[in-house]
């Protein structure tokens, strides 16, 4: 049996669902826990188990994201034309653009100098997008093939470093090489998603959409499923026992065996390595393979946000953003701290700032917890007005 005849496919949904709450508690982290502003969750020196794998769940969230989006973009595209699949794609990665670059840049930092944009996972979403609506074009089996070389090849590049602000040097820093840009003396690009690898991971997921096609029973796509997800995790310990090539930081020895441990999974998202995508993707696809028809209240909460994430993204980052000022104002401190600025880093003042790891986890549920009605109350309003085109682009 196959239920493909649905406007929407809910496994897709339910794992896109998921990504995006385990996406607000990394951002909770991010202006919550002490220490984020000045400590990397996943440097072997200072984390610690706990930390590690509060950092290390969330990786899963933009691959996973990004590829869904790939996704969702074959499906739409099937009953269309490559025309208005291209426009669509072009125009929305470019509205996916601006919003990550004006609205949501503003959100993150309060700060209305504008002194600061950071290029991050709106940004490629966005630019994948429109390469994606140009790579459509192409015959399905080269499609696949530029994905795969993309997402396993672009290590080799790892050792092409570039510096300095000529135009090759900015290429390569919206490819593959994470980079500041300085556009004066007090404004700057901090260029953290290059986008090459991600082009791939987008294109991939584009190309797996063929596995939701109606020539493909549920049996035979969940067999698929499986075994390309346990394929991608045995390549994953492959690659990294040989310890050679998929990631720019090879794993070391530690002091024991919990802290070899994450340095094995210790694995580059800047740009996302080979073993990072093989070690997200592939637990994802196994998620699908396991929950094609399950249903119940835990799994209706979490479609919820996977139909409305644009929405819930925007929502979610400026209630951390306001949990933080309330944070501060409640606990005595100055609520101005949150209005973020170059001064404020280069004098160090946010070193001591932030609050115990459980603190985090209770803010992060109490934002979900307070943003699932918002966001039902739009998935309702989205699916009882379709013939709103606008509402695609939100």
């Amino acid at each position: 049996m196959n239920d493909l005849n649905k406007s929407r496919i809910e496994s897709l949904d339910l794992l896109r669902g998921v990504v995006m709450v385990i996406m607000a508690l990394d951002h909770t982290r991010d202006f919550f826990h002490f220490g984020a502003f000045v400590y990397d969750p996943t440097d072997m020196a200072t984390t610690t188990p706990i930390l590690f794998f509060t950092r290390f769940i969330t990786h899963f969230c933009a691959p996973v994201f990004i590829f869904l989006t790939g996704t969702s973009a074959f499906l739409w595209g099937r009953k269309r034309t490559k025309t208005e699949l291209f426009k669509f794609l072009f125009t929305r990665g470019l509205w996916l653009i601006f919003i990550g670059e004006v609205v949501v840049n503003f959100i993150w930092w309060f700060d209305t100098s504008f002194e600061f944009f950071i290029f991050q996972v709106l940004w490629a979403i966005g630019a994948s997008m429109m390469i994606l609506s140009v790579l459509i074009y192409l015959p399905p089996k080269a499609l696949l093939v530029l994905a795969i070389l993309l997402i396993a090849g672009h290590n080799f590049l790892d050792g092409i470093r570039m510096e300095g602000l000529s135009f090759g040097a900015i290429i390569w820093y919206i490819l593959h090489q994470p980079a500041f840009i300085p556009l004066s003396d007090r404004v700057g690009i901090y260029l953290e998603y290059p986008i090459l690898p991600w082009i791939g991971v987008m294109a991939l997921g584009y190309c797996f959409g063929k596995f939701y096609s109606f020539e493909f029973k549920t049996e035979m796509r969940k067999k698929w499923l499986l075994w390309l997800g346990l394929g991608a995790i045995s390549l994953f310990v492959i690659l990294r026992s040989i310890n050679v090539y998929g990631d720019l930081t090879p794993w070391s020895t530690q002091k024991d065996f919990v802290y070899t441990t994450l340095s094995f999974l210790n694995v580059t998202k800047y740009p996302p390595s080979f073993a990072y995508l093989l070690i997200t993707i592939g637990p994802a696809l196994l998620f699908l393979s396991s929950v094609e028809h399950v249903k119940n209240k835990l799994t209706n909460f979490f479609i919820v946000f996977g139909r409305v994430p644009f929405f819930y993204y925007i929502l979610h980052v400026l209630f951390i953003h306001l949990f933080a000022m309330f944070g501060l104002t409640i606990t005595g401190k100055d609520w101005r701290l949150m209005l973020m600025s170059n001064d404020k880093w280069e004098s160090h003042q946010y070193d001591n700032y932030g609050y115990p790891l459980w603190i985090v986890y209770l803010v992060w549920i109490g934002i979900v917890i307070l943003l699932y009605p918002l966001s039902k109350m739009y998935m309702t309003y989205k699916a009882n007005n379709k013939e709103k085109w606008w509402l695609s682009y939100l």
